[in-house]
């Protein structure tokens, strides 16, 4: 019988010719690659209350909760949680977890991270406005003291997420940092499913998963590596050629072609988050204007409302966004919990009523201001609010836009730089009561309220209902209460609430994945086929 055999050298020859071509396949379908058009501004889960930061961290910290696929609350590094009969919640600690240095967690890890997150540096304080105390009752037992009883709570600190003690202590990371950056603002150390193995921020952060996670991983990817594109061409062009896996979000004028194309798939869905204009409520005078000097104009309801009336929803919604977005007449979208259905309809475009409120107000000639917009955090941000000021011009709102990437953006509204501005806001609780905490209640260091009330709206009725809003029991009686905060915030135009966002990704078609409405993109959850 013929040998039909290869030589032994020429045998391997062969073998590693064809090894050669199928490593970099092997290698690909284990390599994931993603692009948006934000880098996450720090790697502190406690430094940045914002979607990019928290989205982001969500692959490599964890909280006592999390949220499923349903965005439903479940166990994370808390195993079980009960109601204390003082007031709060006991929560029993999952034991064997470890941190990505190998260190053991435990309930100390918690207090810690409670007394980071609560601190005046944090910019996750409000999320603890509830607790009153918090004390360790053994390695693996936690309690909550609350205020008041807090339904809410579990679900409120989803996205709180525990660091180690140890590791903040010995790298100078004990507090977080907004503006100066510390050893945590870079580097990272959770419990999560993926750890960050290298970043250059504004360029490039490369993941891998953790081997002694707790949990199970559904996911095939053993390198993850983002890179933040502010280009929406470019991103696309990244997509088209190969070079990322995934881009989110997409232009919208893409979706078509997009959806037509063999090899991609678009990834469609409803956001939680409401697009809106906000206000400097507080202010004496216009920071930028050239005709009103030593006045704010923006404190008397009918120039809001004017802002409001001047402005086409509609139009916006079918040239800019393409028709995929939703009006919104409230601070939440009608798919969350305590959404106001008697309250849903928004006030009519009308440009006639607009310019008879300013003249009514004292400004038959209208004035100029200023409007301060991102150009990289939401869809279309900029060509939304370069729409909105030419529709404010025709009755004589004369908006001075100025557009920045969101890294600057934050910190000039933190530090008052604004006339009017552009906000996205999408409930962590899913819940009203939400950005009723963040956005319209007094802001208040000591209570912890009013974090992201740039513009110090301020209403004593909406203060005074916030708290029973938190604690009720009867959904009915909290219903009234939201109603009644919805119709106050309404009836005073404090935000110029505009449409809901959409979720709107493109992926080869061989990867798999899970869109969550917080537009949170998890790894854990992605395969490459």
């Amino acid at each position: 019988m013929m040998n039909c055999q290869l030589p032994s050298s020429r045998r391997i020859a062969g073998l590693a010719a064809v090894l050669a071509l199928l490593l970099p396949l092997a290698l690909q379908a284990e390599s994931f690659r993603w692009a948006g058009t934000t880098d996450p501004q720090t790697m502190d889960p406690h430094a940045s209350n914002t979607a990019p930061v928290l989205g982001f961290l969500n692959n490599v910290y964890e909280g006592l909760v999390r949220r499923d696929k349903q965005m439903q609350v479940e166990p994370a590094l808390a195993t079980s949680w009960e109601k204390l009969e003082e007031g709060g919640w006991r929560f029993t600690l999952r034991e064997g977890v470890t941190f990505h240095d190998g260190a053991r967690f435990d309930a100390d890890d918690v207090l810690f991270s409670y007394e980071r997150a609560s601190s005046e540096e944090s910019d996750a304080r409000s999320w603890f406005a509830p607790v009153s105390q918090v004390r360790v009752v053994d390695d693996y037992t936690i309690d909550f003291l609350t205020i008041e009883p807090n339904p809410l709570f579990p679900s409120s600190i989803a996205n709180f997420m525990i660091m180690d003690r140890d590791w903040a202590r010995n790298n100078g990371a004990l507090r977080p940092s907004k503006e100066a950056e510390n050893h945590a603002t870079r580097n990272t150390n959770g419990t999560g499913a993926f750890k960050v193995t290298s970043r250059d921020p504004g360029v490039r952060t490369e993941l891998e998963p953790y081997a002694d996670w707790w949990d199970k991983l559904e996911s095939n990817i053993t390198r993850a590596v983002f890179t933040p594109i502010g280009q929406s061409a470019t991103g696309m062009a990244a997509l088209l050629s190969g070079e990322i896996d995934l881009i989110s979000p997409i232009p919208l004028q893409d979706v078509p072609r997009m959806k037509e194309r063999n090899g991609f798939t678009v990834h469609e869905g409803v956001e939680a988050r409401v697009i809106m204009f906000g206000f400097r409520h507080n202010g004496d005078a216009l920071s930028f204007s050239d005709d009103v000097q030593g006045r704010n104009p923006f404190q008397d309801v009918r120039v809001r409302q004017a802002v409001y009336q001047s402005i086409d929803v509609d139009t916006l919604i079918a040239k800019i966004m393409r028709g995929n977005a939703q009006p919104a007449a409230q601070l939440v979208s009608a798919d969350m919990n305590g959404y106001s259905v008697d309250l849903g309809t928004r006030l009519p475009f009308d440009v006639l009523a607009a310019k008879a409120l300013l003249a009514d107000a004292g400004y038959p000639d209208g004035f100029s201001f200023g409007l301060q917009c991102p150009n990289d955090r939401y869809i279309n941000d900029e060509s939304i609010c370069k729409a909105a000021a030419s529709m404010m011009a025709k009755a004589g709102l004369n908006a001075r836009l100025s557009s920045m990437p969101v890294r600057s953006y934050w910190p000039e509204l933190r530090e008052g730089k604004f006339d009017m501005y552009l906000l996205g806001w999408s409930p962590g609780t899913f819940d009203a009561e939400h950005p009723i905490r963040f956005l319209a209640a007094t802001p208040n260091e000591e209570k912890k309220l009013g974090s992201w009330n740039f513009g110090g709206y301020s209403s004593a009725r909406v203060d005074e209902l916030l708290p029973s809003i938190q604690t009720e029991l009867d959904e009915s009686t909290r219903q009234a209460m939201l109603n009644e905060v919805h119709k106050i915030l309404q009836d005073e135009i404090a935000y110029v609430p505009l449409y809901v966002q959409p979720l709107i990704w493109a992926s080869k078609d061989n990867i798999q994945l899970t869109q969550r409405s917080d537009d949170f993109f998890l790894l854990r959850w992605v395969t490459v086929n």
